[in-house]
């Protein structure tokens, strides 16, 4: 059967599925860039919750949600693109409405990638500076780790904010303040540096992601035409979204290191993508594009579980047409 897609709710579903799973999992996506950021030597955290611990004890429970704000702004368009944009693509790849081969699906998600890093490098740049304030200034505070923070490209926003002094807190800068920043000195092409690392990740996993799910969604339709119970759905999502974090957690790390503009003492800069990848395989060892991954698998599966309950039980179509919600299959 032919069944036109309403844009209206499938951005709907994925704006409040994208608020709502990152309120839930921000403080682990916290610690992920913050240990990816780390070099050899100079380890300011052991682990994930060493990471959150040590958050918490210096800069409050609110530190764990450093740069939450910009990403609970920019993450309802980023969410929505993604979704929406696979949905629009599926949709006209499938000629016969009766399902899309792997390669479609591949295709699809390519598609869907590609579209939203027009919102993710921006959201992403801002929050990285923000997410990284609290290791840079537990670095300086440890004995023999006290050289003062270098930047990248320097500008005075980020200097007040990240020159601090031992066992000081880090000051408080937004969002707003280091966006304004960048677009004075560097025009728009500074709130994208790392655009090509981005697309690195993000398309890769948006290929490995919607086929997947899309397949193990499949399996918990009871016909061919109906839809999958909520929590299945949920349990999908969990599991393609972490398979397709592991996936890419290199490209993550790169990205991470390319859009981090503040530098401790004795860290690397980096010209570019593969300037990125050598030295870090030259330095740390091909083990360093593993970091962060336990903490970014256990980001993407709850976000993207609930991601796809939302969008699975038509809460956007809910809101627009008041249809009953699909919380067990037809």
């Amino acid at each position: 059967m032919s069944q036109q897609i309403s844009l209206p709710a499938k951005l709907i579903n994925g704006g409040i599925a994208g608020i709502v799973g990152v309120t839930c999992v921000f403080p682990i996506d916290l610690a992920k860039t913050r240990l990816q950021n780390q070099r050899l030597g100079q380890q300011v955290y052991k682990n994930m919750i060493d990471c959150l611990i040590k958050t918490v004890r210096s800069e409050g429970y609110f530190g764990m949600y450093r740069g939450a704000a910009v990403n609970l702004t920019l993450v309802t368009p980023e969410k929505a693109i993604k979704l929406a944009a696979n949905d629009f693509f599926r949709h006209h790849l499938a000629k016969d409405m009766r399902g899309l081969s792997v390669f479609k699906e591949m295709l699809a998600g390519c598609g869907a990638g590609m579209c939203q890093v027009i919102i993710t490098t921006p959201m992403e740049m801002l929050k990285i500076q923000l997410q990284d304030a609290g290791r840079l200034a537990a670095q300086q505070r440890k004995p023999g780790l006290i050289t003062p923070t270098r930047l990248v490209a320097t500008n005075t926003v980020l200097s007040r904010s990240y020159n601090v002094v031992p066992n000081s807190a880090p000051r408080a800068v937004s969002a707003t303040q280091i966006a304004r920043e960048l677009l004075h000195t560097q025009g728009i092409q500074g709130l994208y540096k790392g655009l090509g690392a981005t697309l690195l990740r993000d398309v890769p996993f948006s290929i490995v992601y919607f086929p997947l799910f899309a397949n193990l969604n499949k399996m918990g339709k009871p016909s061919l035409d109906g839809v999958a119970p909520f929590y299945w759905s949920f349990l999908s999502g969990c599991v393609a979204g972490s398979t397709a974090a592991v996936a890419v957690n290199p490209c993550d790390v790169v990205k991470t290191r390319l859009q981090s503009l503040n530098k401790g003492a004795n860290e690397d800069s980096y010209s570019g993508i593969i300037d990125c990848f050598r030295k870090i395989i030259k330095r740390e060892g091909p083990s360093a594009f593993l970091k962060g991954a336990s903490c970014r698998a256990l980001v993407i599966a709850p976000l993207f579980g609930i991601v796809q309950v939302m969008y699975f039980i038509g809460v956007g179509e809910f809101i627009m047409s008041q249809s009953p919600l699909k919380l067990i299959s037809d």
